[in-house]
């Protein structure tokens, strides 16, 4: 082997040695986060945000507590007024409670006291959820929203979730949510908007956004 191979196959070995070093450091870290983390109780996820994604991650948790055996339920505050792959399929497990209650988003209805009343039934609807031992994860789309108009009152929410069962998971998702609830909630995601496909003329897509 010439000279020249033998440098680089030193220089490569002690690049690997070095990834390799990095990499068992960066073990060690995890492993002790992993080790710290020693509770299991529910978890409250917000989901915030202007971008896209927040139901769309809710779901995804949804069709996972499914994988695992779970009782779910959803309750959809403000939309209702077309139809969505997600609701078609979910439909289809028994194990999934689904409640669409709303009537539409807010500047489609222009109803302000229809639309209270319709999100203060969905919250009915969310409480006894919330009260229920059998189910394991409660999904709140678009809650934030009802907030954010005074449909629903905070305090109420606050409270429901707080004396919800202890191994209770609930997620609630949509724009604005309130500090208060950021406060309690143990996870919370806010998503960002770099670009959208409805900004350069495309409208909703089965399978992406319906």
């Amino acid at each position: 082997m010439s000279e020249d191979a033998l440098h680089k196959n030193a220089k490569g070995n002690d690049a690997d040695q070095r990834y390799k070093d990095r990499m068992v450091r960066k073990k060690a870290v995890v492993d002790q986060s992993i080790a710290r983390a020693d509770q299991d109780r529910g978890v409250l996820l917000v989901l915030t945000g202007n971008g896209k994604g927040k139901s769309s991650s809710a779901f995804g948790m949804l069709a996972r507590a499914l994988g695992h055996g779970m009782q779910v339920g959803v309750v959809q505050f403000i939309k209702g007024s077309y139809s969505t792959g997600e609701e078609a399929f979910f439909r289809r497990f028994p194990e999934v409670r689904y409640h669409v209650m709303g009537e539409g988003f807010t500047w489609e209805t222009q109803d302000k006291e229809r639309d209270r009343a319709a999100a203060q039934a969905a919250w009915d609807v969310a409480s006894e959820l919330l009260s229920d031992e059998s189910v394991s994860l409660v999904v709140l789309d678009e809650l934030n929203i009802a907030l954010k108009y005074n449909y629903v009152e905070l305090d109420q929410v606050l409270e429901a979730v707080a004396k919800r069962p202890a191994m209770q998971h609930v997620v609630i998702t949509g724009r604005g949510a309130p500090q208060a609830l950021i406060d309690v909630a143990d996870t919370v995601t806010e998503m960002q908007v770099v670009k959208h496909a409805f900004k350069a003329g495309v409208r909703a897509q089965k399978g992406v956004e319906l």
